[in-house]
């Protein structure tokens, strides 16, 4: 004998209660019957993605309850009954029926049906949207655009605090040359008597002072223009030149990097996520996660930072880069994960390639023009060197910045931080290197070993042996 369905009830009713009060959609359809094939009016009440049907409004325990997540609606035709020549088969010729599918074999449908179309549309309309997983879609895009924003706003805030502090500086500016003409007026009041004076002077001596004037301007100019070239030819100058070259290296170092990696996310990652989504996945979910990991979290992090370079480039000469880098260094052991994964994530690609619908697909988002003839293993290695370039960098940087400079100290301490992160990093690659050599080994053994199986246990050297018998 089948045992019957065990449920919440209580919690079944308060639902009920629920849809009653504050339900999508309320109000009298006819429903058919499966065994008589009759028509009953019943109250319904639709509640997220259950259906409730009561006997009447004023009834307070349902009469049943349809679960409606993996169901479809749609409209549905007159009976072949109802368009007889008769008044009463005239009447519910002009209803509106429709059919509520289930997702699989063996249940039949949920015939309904209700005087106005308007109506009809309605309720077909609120079941379509009482699916959770469109609402989870739904969540996750919303999610995609709500990060976007959030990055636009913290750009806009950037930017903005940069303004204020022109406009605080052009306000001093305006303070300083205010200052300035009312001593150029008070120095003109003064000398207003001289020049009265200079009139009546001699035309010779007007010559004179003339000729002194020019001879005064000539010599400021040949001292000022030997400063000025003493000042270029000297070791200071040449390292700050060298200094701002590899501050514009770097700026197109990482605009490069971040094109690197808006190619793997939005022409493998988010392609192979969607057919991951299809009827016929050629990879599912899990793998996808595996090979990519955090890689957007990566590309929306590298697209601030290089937001704030460019920002740094504008207000040139100035170069202040250290309150870049305090930013950054924080969230930098995102690419701790992403590291310690890189062997495993070539190795589940490897694996996914030999499923020929999938390496078909991967050529197809190779062939865009934009990978420029590179294969998905080259995009996932470029965050590989992105540590060790910026401590490239900031060696060159340091070598071309003065002792007293006032980044000086910043430059160095984000130094020290980033090759200790490379140090940590190159660590754990080794050590789960280490571990998954080992149980490779491991596992080619018939009967196993489990000395191998000892995380203590180091790997050195792999190769052939032979062995000789004695004669």
């Amino acid at each position: 004998m089948q045992k019957s369905v065990r449920y919440n009830e209580g919690h079944a009713l308060y639902l009920a209660l629920l849809a009653r009060k504050e339900g999508t959609k309320r109000g009298y359809l006819s429903k058919k019957t499966a065994e008589a094939s009759r028509w009953h009016e019943k109250w319904f009440a639709l509640y997220q993605n259950v259906l409730f049907y009561f006997e009447s409004e004023q009834s307070a325990r349902p009469a049943g309850i349809y679960m409606l997540e993996g169901c479809s609606c749609e409209r549905a035709p007159a009976p072949k009954g109802a368009a007889g020549g008769s008044a009463r088969d005239a009447a519910l010729d002009k209803q509106y029926y429709f059919t509520v599918l289930f997702g699989h074999e063996g249940q039949k449908p949920l015939e309904l049906r209700c005087e106005d179309e308007a109506d009809g549309d309605e309720w077909v309309e609120a079941i379509h949207q009482a699916s959770y997983s469109d609402i989870l879609i739904e969540r996750e895009v919303l999610m995609q655009k709500y990060i976007h924003l959030v990055q636009i706003v913290e750009t806009e805030k950037i930017a903005a605090n940069q303004l204020r502090h022109q406009l605080e500086d052009q306000d001093t500016e305006i303070e300083r040359l205010k200052s300035e003409i009312i001593a150029l007026n008070k120095t003109k009041e003064r000398m207003r008597p001289y020049q009265g004076n200079q009139e009546d002077e001699d035309p010779d001596i007007k010559k004179i002072k003339k000729v002194q004037s020019f001879m005064r301007g000539w010599l400021c100019r040949r001292k000022w223009k030997t400063i000025v070239q003493d000042y270029i030819c000297s070791p200071h100058a040449e390292s700050m030149r060298k200094r701002n070259q590899i501050v514009f290296n770097m700026v197109e170092a990482e605009s490069e990097y971040v094109h690197q990696l808006y190619v793997l996310v939005n022409c493998f990652l988010r392609p192979l996520r969607m057919a991951a989504s299809s009827k016929k996945p050629p990879i599912s979910h899990d793998d996808v996660s595996s090979i990519f990991l955090n890689s957007e979290t990566i590309m929306f992090l590298h697209e601030i930072f290089h937001q704030g370079l460019k920002a740094r480039i504008a207000n040139w000469p100035t170069l202040i880069l250290a309150d870049l880098f305090d930013i950054l260094l924080p969230m930098l052991n995102i690419y701790q994960e992403f590291v310690r994964n890189h062997q495993y994530s070539l190795q589940v690609l490897a694996n996914c390639k030999q499923n020929r619908d999938f390496d078909k697909l991967l050529k197809q988002y190779e062939a865009n023009p934009a990978c420029e003839g590179r294969m998905l293993e080259t995009f996932l290695t470029y965050p590989m060197f992105q540590i060790p370039r910026y401590i490239i960098t900031l060696h060159e940087l340091l070598a071309h910045t003065p002792h007293e400079h006032v980044e000086r100290k910043s430059l160095e301490f984000a130094k020290s931080k980033l090759e200790e992160l490379s140090r940590v990093m190159h660590d754990e690659v080794s050590d789960t290197e280490n571990i998954r050599k080992n149980l490779a080994i491991e596992r080619t053994i018939v009967e196993g070993c489990d000395i191998l199986l000892d995380t203590s246990q180091t790997f050195i050297r792999q190769g052939k042996t032979f062995s000789f018998k004695a004669v």
